[in-house]
C-alpha cells in the first residue's frame, strides 16, 4: 500500500463520506419520484441535462435524478479523490497496487512527441516504434508484398487469442467492417473447444493464411493449445515444411525465446508492456488484426478518437465530463437503487459485439470484493453489463425492461448517419431509439390505456409503469475515430466507478483459481491409468464419469 499512499490520498471509507450519507438521505426522499413529474416540473430538462464532448452527445435527462442528485454525485467524486486518481494514472504512477504496475492504456494513443514517464523512462517513443512496425507489416501484407511460403499472397488472417487478446480485436473488426479490405477474410479463434479452430480454418487455403498468435507470455493455455493445432494444420498444407511457419505465423508477445522456438521469426514479433492490461489492449499491438483489416490510416484515426476522449476525461470539469457523469450515474443505480445490471443497446449492427466487449472491460475491472487496502467492501460493486443490438432486442428481452420487476438502467447508442443508406431503414432505426427511451421513461398510465377502449380486465396487462432510466449517446456516424471515442468513454467510466468504490480496477486475480485447478485436472483426465483423485466428491465423480464416457 505504500506505493498507493505515495501516489494518491486514500479517502476515508466510502460509506462514511459526507456526500454518501447525503445521497442516502436524498435517495429516500426522491426514490419514488417519477420522470413524468420531473419533466413536467422542468420544461427545459431535456435540453439542460445533456453534455457533449469530442463529437459524442449524451442525453442523461431520462434518469431518476434532480439537480441536487447531480451536485451530490459531484461532491462524492471530489471527496473520493477522483481528480487525483485521474492525474496519477496519466502521470504513469503505479496505481495497480497489487501488481505494482502503472496503468497506461492512455499512452497507447498519445501523439508522437508527448511524454509519459514510467520508472524514469519515456514510454511514448517505444509506443510509436511498435505502431510504425505494425504499419510497415500491415502495408506489406495488404499490398501483397508479403507472401506465404508458396509465393501466394495472404488472403486470410486468423487472430488466435483469448480475453482481451480476442474480444477487443473481434469487436473492432466487426465495428469497422465497413472500412475493411473485403478481398481479405478475418477470423478469430479463442475457445479451447476444438470446434472454434476447426470451423475457422475449414474452408481456407493454408498457403494463403496468416495466423496472429496473441499472448503476452506465449504460455496462455487456450491460446497456445489453439496455436499449436493451427501450426499442425498449416504444416499439413505445406508438406511439413517447418520453414513455412515463419511466413504464416506472427506473434504479439514479449517472450522472444518461446516465439522463436515455435518457429516465428522474432522480427515479426510485436511487443507491448506490463502497464497495458489485456482488456485495455485493443489499441496496442493486440490490434494488429484490426490494422490489417482497415489499414494503418484508419487505425491511427481510431487512436486519435481514443486520445480525444482521454483529454476530455483528463481536463473537463466533472459536471461536463462524459465518463464521469456516466460512471457516477452507474453508482447511483447500483448502490442506491440496488440495480444489478446495465443494458448497453447499440442501434448499429456493426456494434453487435460491443456489449460483449464491455462485459470484460467492466466486470473484469470492477468485479472486486475488497478495497485497495484489502478490506471487505460493504457496498455493491461491479454491476453486470449485457446487451444486444437494437432493434433485435426489442423482440426479446425489452419486455422485461419495460414491464418486469427489475430496474435495469440502459445505455442507448445511435448515429445520425448510416454507413449503408437504404431507403427508410435509418429513419425507422432512429425512431425506435427515441421511442424506446420515451416509453421507458414515461410509460402508459391506466387512464391512458382505458382511454384507448381497452376492457377493464385487460388494463393491468397493458399498463407501462415507466420511470425506467436511460442514457442516450449520439454521434454523427460510426467511424474509426468515433469507435475510439466510445471505447475510451466506457474505459474512463469504469475508472470513475472504481475510484469511487476505492477498488483496484486493473488486476484480475479472480480468473486465476479456476485456471490453476484446470492445470491440475488435465493430467487426471488424460492419464492412461486410473488417477488418485483428491477433489470434493462432486468433482471426483464428474472426472470419473468423463473418463468413462470417453472410452
Amino acid at each position: 500500500m505504500a506505493s498507493l499512499i505515495e501516489t494518491v490520498q486514500v479517502p476515508e471509507p466510502l460509506t462514511r463520506r459526507k456526500a454518501w450519507k447525503k445521497l442516502q438521505t436524498h435517495h429516500r426522499r426522491i426514490q419514488d419520484a417519477h420522470l413524468r413529474d420531473l419533466f413536467a416540473d422542468d420544461p427545459q430538462r431535456g435540453e439542460r441535462m445533456t453534455a457533449e464532448a469530442a463529437g459524442i452527445f449524451l442525453d442523461y435527462s431520462k434518469n431518476r435524478i434532480t439537480d441536487e442528485t447531480v451536485n451530490l454525485l459531484m461532491q462524492l467524486a471530489e471527496e473520493s479523490g477522483l481528480r487525483s486518481r485521474i492525474d496519477a494514472m496519466f502521470r504513469g504512477d503505479k496505481i495497480n497496487v497489487t501488481e505494482k504496475r502503472a496503468v497506461l492504456h492512455v499512452a497507447l494513443r498519445a501523439p508522437r512527441g508527448t511524454s509519459i514517464m514510467v520508472d524514469g523512462q519515456d514510454v511514448i517513443p517505444d509506443v510509436h516504434a511498435v505502431l510504425d512496425k505494425m504499419t510497415d507489416f500491415s502495408n506489406r501484407v495488404r499490398s501483397g508484398e508479403w507472401k506465404g511460403a508458396t509465393g501466394k499472397r495472404i488472403r486470410n488472417v486468423i487472430n488466435v487469442g483469448i480475453g482481451g487478446s480476442d474480444l477487443g480485436p473481434v469487436m473492432a473488426y466487426e465495428a469497422l467492417r465497413h472500412y475493411s479490405d473485403r478481398a481479405m477474410t478475418f477470423r478469430f479463434v479463442s475457445n479451447v473447444d476444438g470446434t472454434d479452430l476447426v470451423e475457422a480454418v475449414r474452408d481456407l487455403d493454408p498457403a494463403e493464411t496468416l495466423f496472429i498468435i496473441s499472448s503476452k507470455t506465449f504460455t496462455t493455455l487456450e491460446t497456445m493449445t489453439n496455436a499449436h493445432s493451427a501450426r499442425k494444420w498449416s504444416l499439413a498444407g505445406m508438406n511439413g515444411d517447418e520453414g513455412s511457419v515463419a511466413k504464416h505465423f506472427v506473434a504479439v508477445s514479449t517472450n522472444a525465446a518461446d516465439v522463436a522456438k515455435f518457429g516465428i521469426d522474432t522480427a515479426n514479433m510485436f511487443g507491448f508492456w506490463d502497464w497495458v492490461g489485456g482488456r485495455y489492449s485493443m489499441d496496442s499491438a493486440i490490434g494488429l488484426s484490426t490494422m490489417l483489416a482497415v489499414g494503418p490510416e484508419n487505425f491511427r484515426a481510431m487512436l486519435d478518437g481514443f486520445h480525444q476522449m482521454d483529454e476530455h476525461f483528463r481536463t473537463a470539469p466533472f459536471e461536463q465530463n462524459l465518463p464521469v457523469l456516466m460512471g457516477l450515474l452507474s453508482i447511483w443505480y447500483n448502490d442506491f437503487f440496488g440495480a444489478q445490471t446495465v443494458a448497453v443497446l447499440p442501434y448499429e449492427q456493426y456494434l453487435k459485439r460491443f456489449p460483449a466487449y464491455l462485459q470484460q472491460l467492466t466486470m473484469e475491472s470492477n468485479g472486486k470484493h475488497v478495497t485497495l487496502d484489502g478490506a471487505e467492501v460493504t457496498y455493491a460493486t461491479g454491476p453486470v453489463y449485457w446487451g444486444e443490438p437494437g432493434t433485435n432486442g426489442q423482440h426479446s428481452f425489452y419486455q422485461l425492461i419495460h414491464q418486469g420487476t427489475r430496474l435495469i438502467p440502459c445505455d442507448f447508442i445511435a448515429f445520425n448517419q448510416p454507413l449503408n443508406p437504404l431507403e427508410r431503414h435509418h429513419d425507422l432505426l432512429l425512431a425506435n431509439v427515441f421511442a424506446q427511451t420515451e416509453a421507458l421513461a414515461f410509460g402508459k398510465t391506466p387512464e391512458q390505456v382505458k382511454a384507448e377502449g381497452t376492457p377493464d380486465w385487460l388494463v393491468p396487462h397493458r399498463v407501462f409503469a415507466g420511470n425506467r432510466p436511460t442514457n442516450t449517446l449520439l454521434a454523427d456516424r460510426l467511424t474509426p475515430e468515433n469507435l475510439g471515442k466510445l471505447v475510451a468513454l466506457y474505459e474512463h467510466s469504469v475508472f470513475t466507478q472504481g475510484a469511487i468504490w476505492n477498488i483496484n480496477s486493473f488486476d484480475q486475480w479472480g480468473v486465476e483459481l479456476g485456471k490453476a485447478l484446470a492445470q491440475r485436472i488435465v493430467p487426471e483426465l488424460e492419464s492412461e491409468t486410473e488417477p488418485a483423485l483428491s477433489h470434493d466428491s462432486s468433482t471426483n465423480n464428474l472426472i470419473r464419469r468423463y473418463r468413462k464416457g470417453k472410452e
